[in-house]
């Protein structure tokens, strides 16, 4: 399904005048005014591959907010918007009710407990949120979002930060030996 639905995204998005080069996580990045329009594009794709989006295929946003909060205030540059949290869970609010998305990490900056909260509180049961808190073991936030409910869900990413074999320590060089030298 996600292979048809990908090929369907490249035609239209490559009919529209759309730039189709993958980028680094596999994913197209053309030049679109704001995320309502890539979701248009991604919903649209998964209707001509032949599914029902929210029935067959749902959709997870991963916004990574932290990259676009300065000052305390959520930046969207390519739309021309500053908002505060509120606003920030009001866009997500409407996308979520426009769209099938049912799961958001990173909807919200990962010092942003207010918003972490707000998101979770305002977006829930019907859609997940998880938050770059979970990622680091250095981050005493965890145990804060747990205990405060910043989250309805738990992403655990063993690959970003160790190994289920060995605890987590800090980024080292491998030694010489390492590679056989």
């Amino acid at each position: 399904m996600g292979a048809e639905v990908f090929q369907t995204l490249k035609k239209q998005l490559k009919d529209a005048g759309h730039n189709t080069n993958v980028g680094d996580e596999g994913g197209f990045a053309p030049n679109l005014a704001s995320a309502d329009a890539a979701l248009g594009f991604v919903t649209k794709a998964i209707e001509a591959a032949g599914y029902v989006p929210g029935e067959d295929i749902g959709l997870a946003l991963d916004p990574a907010s932290t990259e676009f909060f300065e000052k305390g205030k959520y930046v969207l540059k390519g739309e021309g918007k500053t908002l505060d949290a509120g606003g920030m869970v009001k866009v997500y609010e409407d996308l979520c009710k426009r769209y099938p998305i049912l799961s958001i990490e990173d909807g919200m900056a990962e010092d942003d407990f207010e918003g972490l909260g707000h998101i979770t509180k305002t977006l829930a049961p019907r859609c997940s949120s998880s938050a770059t808190i979970s990622s680091s073991p250095t981050r005493s936030a965890l145990s804060r979002g747990i205990a405060e409910g910043l989250g309805n869900a738990i992403l655990v990413k063993v690959n970003q930060i160790g190994t289920l074999s060995r605890r987590w320590r800090p980024w080292r060089w491998p030694s010489t030996r390492a590679f056989g030298v």
